[in-house]
C-alpha cells in the first residue's frame, strides 16, 4: 500500500507550504509535491480601485519583497500614463532597489540558505538557524551580518520613507528629492556594503566548495533541473534588476527570445494545477509539456542562476570576476540548483558595486524628481517588470478612463520558478527517500532543493476559485488530444 510522508509546515522561506512525498510498496519515492495552501487575491480585489494606488497596495503583497512589487507597480504606472521620470527619480528608485537586492540577498544567505551549510543539514532543528551560522562563523562577522543589514536597510528608509512597504515613488518620479544627508550617508556607507559582499563569498567558498560533501552535492543529479533560464539584460546584455528587456535562453544557452516587458504575454503563459494555490507558468511557444525537463519542455527558471545564464556579463566588475569564476566551475549555462545560492552572492556584490557609483553620481541629488502625469484620454494599459531578488516579476493593469482599475495581473517569480521547484522536490525525493527511511536530517536536505529557490510563496498564490482560466482537455482511447475547451478570466459566464 502507497505511504504518504509528509512535511507541514517547510520552513525557511517566505509564506506558507508544504511538501507531500508519496511512496511505493518498497518504501521508495514514487512522486512528491510542493503545496502552497494560503491564498491572497490582490489581482481580485485591486479591481475597482484608482490605479495611483497600487504602488503602496502591492507592497502589502509580501512583507520580505515590497520593495520589488513597489517599484514594478510604479513601472507598470508609467507605462499606463506615458511619462518618463526625471533622471534624478530614476537614480533615487536605483539606489533604494539596489541597497534592496543586496540586503534581501544576504538575508536569505546567512537566515535561511547560510544554516544548511555552516551548521549542516543535519544538525539538530534548533541550530539550522542564525544561531547555527553564527556559532560557526564567529562573534565578528555575526556582528557585522546584523550590521550590515541594518545600515542597507536604514538607507532604504531614508530614501523610501519607510522600510517595508514604500510610500516614496510615484507615477513619473518620486515624493521628494534625495537630500544632501543620505547622500552623503550612502557615499559613506558604500565601501562597507562592497567588502561585506566580498568578504561572504569568500565565507562561501571556505564553507561550501571548500567542503567535499557539498561540493559533490551542488553536482549531483538529485540537484540539477535543466530547462530554459529568463533573465533581465541591459543593452549591453548585462545583468539588470531595472529597466532592461527579458531575455530567454535554452538549456544550451541558445537565445530563443528578447523581449520587451510589455510584450510579456506572447512569451509567457499561465496555468494552475488542483493541489496548489500558486499558479504556474510556461513558454507559450514552447506548450506545457507537464513537469519535464530539456530544452523541448515549456518549463523555465528564475532568479540568480537563470539571471547569470542569460546575460553576457554582469554590471560591475568585481561581480563580473565572480560570474566567471562560477561559470569556469560549473559550466555553462549552470543547472545545477544548489548554485542558485553562489549567484545570489555574485548578485549581491553586484548590487553594492551599484549602490557606491549610484550614490557617487552627481544627478543622484538634482532637484527635479517628479513629472507629473496628464490625465488619461482613455482606457488604458500599462506593464512593468523588475528583476526581483527571486526572479522576474511582471505587473500589468488595464484602466478606464477615469483611471479606475478594470484588470490587474502580477506575475511573480516564484510562479514562473513554480513548475521547476516540483521537478526539483520530486528528484530530490526519489533520490533522497529509500526504503521508507526517513530522519529530520534527510527531509531537511529535501526541502534544500526549493530553499536554493528562495521561493515566496505569499507572493505565487494568485489562484481564486472560481475566478481561473479554465482548459478542459478530451482524449480518446489512444489518449490522443480530440479536443481542448478554454474558458478565460476574461469571457462572460455561459
Amino acid at each position: 500500500m502507497t505511504r504518504r510522508i509528509t512535511i507541514d509546515p517547510i520552513t525557511r522561506l517566505e509564506g506558507h507550504g508544504k511538501i507531500e512525498i508519496l511512496l511505493d510498496e518498497q518504501g521508495n519515492a514514487a512522486s512528491a509535491y510542493l503545496q502552497v495552501p494560503e491564498l491572497r487575491g490582490f489581482e481580485r480585489f485591486c479591481v475597482g480601485r484608482p490605479a495611483e494606488e497600487m504602488p503602496q497596495l502591492t507592497a502589502h503583497v509580501c512583507g520580505v519583497c515590497p520593495a520589488a512589487h513597489h517599484i514594478a507597480s510604479v513601472r507598470a504606472l508609467d507605462a499606463l500614463y506615458g511619462v518618463t521620470p526625471p533622471v534624478a527619480a530614476r537614480r533615487a528608485q536605483a539606489l533604494y532597489y539596489n541597497l534592496f537586492v543586496f540586503e534581501d540577498h544576504l538575508l536569505h544567505y546567512w537566515y535561511m540558505g547560510g544554516p544548511d551549510f555552516y551548521a549542516g543539514p543535519k544538525a539538530p532543528a534548533p541550530m539550522r538557524s542564525l544561531l547555527g551560522v553564527l556559532a560557526r562563523v564567529g562573534q565578528d562577522l555575526g556582528k557585522r551580518i546584523l550590521s550590515v543589514r541594518k545600515e542597507a536597510r536604514d538607507l532604504m528608509a531614508a530614501l523610501a520613507g519607510r522600510t517595508v512597504h514604500p510610500v516614496f515613488a510615484l507615477p513619473g518620479g518620486i515624493s521628494k528629492a534625495v537630500d544632501a544627508e543620505t547622500v552623503g550617508r550612502a557615499r559613506d556607507a558604500a565601501p562597507r556594503l562592497v567588502q561585506f559582499a566580498v568578504d561572504t563569498l569568500e565565507s562561501f567558498r571556505a564553507a561550501v566548495l571548500g567542503n567535499a560533501e557539498y561540493a559533490a552535492a551542488i553536482s549531483s543529479e538529485v540537484f540539477r533541473v535543466r530547462c530554459h533560464s529568463m533573465g533581465m539584460v541591459d543593452e549591453a546584455g548585462r545583468v539588470a534588476f531595472l529597466d532592461g528587456r527579458i531575455r530567454v535562453v535554452d538549456p544550451a544557452g541558445n537565445e530563443l527570445a528578447l523581449f520587451d516587458p510589455r510584450d510579456y504575454l506572447a512569451h509567457v503563459a499561465e496555468r494552475v494545477e488542483p493541489w496548489t494555490y500558486a499558479k504556474l507558468t510556461y513558454l507559450a511557444d514552447k506548450g506545457w509539456k507537464g513537469f519535464t525537463e530539456g530544452s523541448g519542455s515549456g518549463i523555465y527558471r528564475v532568479g540568480p542562476l537563470a539571471r547569470l545564464n542569460v546575460a553576457k556579463a554582469m554590471a560591475t566588475p568585481r561581480a563580473e570576476t565572480e560570474r566567471q569564476r562560477l561559470f569556469e566551475m560549473l559550466g555553462w549555462p549552470a543547472h545545477q540548483t544548489l548554485a542558485f545560492h553562489w549567484a545570489r552572492l555574485v548578485e549581491a556584490l553586484q548590487a553594492a558595486e551599484m549602490v557606491q557609483l549610484l550614490a557617487n553620481d552627481p544627478d543622484l541629488a538634482e532637484p527635479e524628481v517628479r513629472i507629473v502625469p496628464a490625465p488619461l484620454a482613455g482606457p488604458a494599459e500599462g506593464v512593468g517588470a523588475v528583476e526581483a531578488p527571486r526572479g522576474t516579476l511582471f505587473h500589468h493593469y488595464a484602466t478606464d478612463a477615469d483611471g479606475m482599475l478594470t484588470a490587474v495581473n502580477l506575475v511573480v517569480a516564484s510562479q514562473h520558478n513554480a513548475a521547476p521547484v516540483q521537478i526539483s522536490v520530486r528528484k530530490a525525493a526519489r533520490g533522497l527517500v529509500k526504503g521508507g527511511k526517513v530522519d529530520d536530517g534527510l527531509l531537511n536536505l529535501l526541502e534544500m532543493a526549493f530553499r536554493a529557490y528562495d521561493p515566496c510563496n505569499a507572493c505565487a498564490s494568485h489562484a481564486l476559485p472560481g475566478e481561473l482560466p479554465l482548459v478542459v482537455t478530451v482524449r480518446g482511447p489512444d489518449g490522443a488530444v480530440r479536443d481542448v475547451v478554454r474558458r478565460r478570466v476574461s469571457e462572460d459566464e455561459g
